[in-house]
């Protein structure tokens, strides 16, 4: 019942986490209908992402293009000289990252490696960027290296899967790896962990053994 470019906008909505087909169109109905102000607005900020909002060429966060820098992405996290440089907390995902952030308990640095080892998913160690990580652990961009490597991933069969690879891989560095301690529930995601459990779990961070 909507015209055709009114329901490839319903479409592109439906492609969004936890939003329906349903959703989809009461998001369009609202935007064509109510707020057409908001829907050009919207429209114009897409645009005006596109080339300018990359992966941080240090971390993986997500960080705005600097045409002063050479046309290099680094995000603030990576800018602030003020925090422990010695500390690396390697997650799976950027929203990992930002949870982890606003818990307040960790003043490192990240690295976020896009994706777990997923062997149903066909993820397999050649696709995570190991020695990317490896390097920025022995020291990189300017930084010195690492010595402690604080494992975030999901405490979920992926999560602990590449938690314990990256262990492996990692000490052979000689570098101290730990593991974020209890608190999390397994089976679920850091992204909705509220900030004191995640301070919590930051704080009794233990040991790969």
């Amino acid at each position: 019942m909507l015209p055709p470019k009114a329901q490839e906008l319903v479409q592109l909505f439906a492609r969004l986490p936890s939003v329906g087909e349903k959703t989809a169109q009461r998001f369009v109905l609202f935007l064509l209908t109510r707020e057409p102000a908001t829907a050009r607005a919207l429209g114009a900020a897409l645009l005006g992402i596109a080339g300018t909002i990359q992966p941080c060429v240090r971390c993986g966060n997500l960080a705005e293009v600097d045409a002063t820098a050479g046309g290099a992405a680094l995000c603030a996290i990576c800018r602030d000289s003020q925090r422990d440089a010695s500390v690396l907390c390697v997650v799976g995902r950027v929203q990992d990252l930002m949870s982890i952030e606003r818990s307040g308990a960790f003043r490192g640095y990240y690295f976020v490696l896009g994706s777990l080892l997923s062997p149903l998913e066909g993820v397999g160690a050649d696709q995570l960027p190991i020695e990317e990580l490896k390097q920025r652990v022995r020291g990189s961009h300017g930084i010195a290296a690492v010595t402690e490597v604080l494992v975030a991933t999901a405490p979920s069969v992926d999560g602990e899967a590449t938690a314990l690879f990256l262990a492996g891989e990692l000490r052979a560095l000689g570098t101290r790896v730990t593991r974020i301690a209890s608190g999390v529930p397994h089976g679920g995601d850091i992204e909705f962990a509220d900030p004191v459990t995640l301070g919590r779990a930051i704080a009794g961070r233990r040991g790969l053994d």
